[in-house]
């Protein structure tokens, strides 16, 4: 086994230390080289002692199971028992509970972490509200909730013609009415003010109508006769003609 360095931790007891010797080294837990963990694990409790860190009876102890094992080991096996347990099989299961226990143990250290600065509120005695007469229907709740989630899954834009007659109006301008007037009177030189909003389907379009009337009375550019009912709208040159 190739030599190690690895920075002194302080450990929280034998089976960890051996622990972070088999993961430094890749080691099968299952098939533990003795002799080699054994130097590595004499050699960690030495640079403990020479750095003052507590090195306990429990980190002794395991240090003298360790070489009971290799001792057994390097004795000979009796041919007449093949299914002679293996001195290692004691350590192996040790180790691998407190791997799980380790494992276990830092999952509910995160959670006790996550809980902490919390407060709970305990539930408080709610009196049903009974003036509540009506029965709701069991099928009419799920197709509810049911319609509730479809609306707030679904990522299909609107349909334009949900916004008709709120948004998208095509503006009309004053000046495009005036000149539409002005061609409309070339020949004949007069029509009817009523007239002017034939095929008129918006508002706007009505008030640029309207200003653009406005703006050429303004100007002499045209001229109003008639009544309430029967408006007429004279272009310069026909006013002078009659």
């Amino acid at each position: 086994m190739t030599e190690i360095t690895y920075h002194l931790e302080v450990f929280d007891g034998p089976l960890d230390l051996l622990l972070h010797l088999i993961s430094k080294n890749k080691l099968n837990i299952y098939d533990i080289p003795i002799v080699e963990i054994l130097e590595q694990y004499n050699k960690a409790l030495e640079e403990m002692k020479d750095r003052n860190l507590s090195v306990t009876c429990e980190f002794v102890a395991m240090s003298a199971h360790l070489l009971y094992i290799k001792s057994k080991m390097l004795l000979p096996k009796h041919e007449d028992l093949d299914d002679e347990e293996d001195p290692r099989a004691r350590l192996v299961e040790m180790l691998l509970e407190y791997q799980r226990i380790k494992e276990v143990s830092g999952t509910l250290n995160s959670r006790a972490e996550k809980g902490l600065d919390m407060y709970t509120k305990m539930p408080e005695q709610i009196t049903p509200d009974k003036s509540y007469k009506y029965e709701h229907n069991k099928l009419d709740l799920r197709l509810a909730i049911l319609n509730m989630l479809d609306r707030a899954e679904s990522k299909i834009p609107p349909k334009i013609t949900n916004f008709a007659g709120i948004v998208g109006h095509e503006v009309y301008s004053v000046g495009k009415k005036v000149a539409y007037i002005l061609k409309r009177l070339l020949s004949p030189a007069k029509t009817k003010f009523i007239d002017l909003f034939d095929g008129v389907k918006t508002r706007s379009e009505v008030v640029a109508t309207f200003l653009a009337v406005l703006e050429l009375c303004k100007t002499n550019r045209i001229t109003i006769s008639g009544d309430t009912d029967d408006i007429t709208l004279l272009a310069e040159n026909e006013q002078e003609n009659v």
